[in-house]
């Protein structure tokens, strides 16, 4: 894992060099969620977006091998510290059937929304989240760029960079 990550006003980039420390990265960002987080997951297939799900998962105190990818059933819901609603919008058609997903339910503020693929709901989702695009260096590399979109998830981006 990078020792030293670069953190800007809004943004915070991690390099990690293994998926372990890809679940290292994951439960760090779950200590520094709090409920009504909003998290958008960007990135190209087998990039980790799953893999990332599943480390803040554990994080949150939910067994990993509970988390799977909603990609057929759309939206998955576990019981950790924090309720934690995970939703991939790969295979939807279009943004009606994101809607139809029931937004408040997968948005409550009681919770934790993790979105996979978000970009293609983008215009759905609240102003103020937290969007991780992943990218693939190696096969067993990535480089994550988080981004605070307003206030409540600068503090939590904060927060996650304290802990690197």
């Amino acid at each position: 894992m990078s020792d030293s990550p670069f953190f800007a006003e809004n943004q915070l980039k991690i390099s990690v060099e293994s998926e372990t420390a890809t679940g290292e990265l994951g439960r760090q960002i779950a200590e520094s969620l709090e409920p009504g987080a909003v998290i958008a997951l960007i990135g190209d297939l087998g990039a980790g977006k799953t893999r990332l799900v599943q480390a803040i998962a554990v994080g949150l105190g939910v067994p990993v091998d509970q988390v799977n990818s909603p990609t057929f059933t759309l939206v998955q819901e576990y019981d950790g510290r924090i309720p934690l609603r995970h939703c991939d919008t790969y295979r939807l058609r279009d943004a009606d059937e994101f809607l139809d997903l029931g937004l408040d339910e997968l948005l409550a503020l009681d919770g934790i929304a993790l979105i996979e693929w978000a970009d293609r709901v983008k215009h759905l989702l609240p102003r103020d989240l937290i969007r991780i695009e992943i990218r693939i260096v190696s096969p067993t590399s990535r480089e994550f760029t988080l981004t605070a979109t307003g206030k409540r998830s600068q503090s939590m981006l904060e927060r996650l960079a304290t802990k690197r």
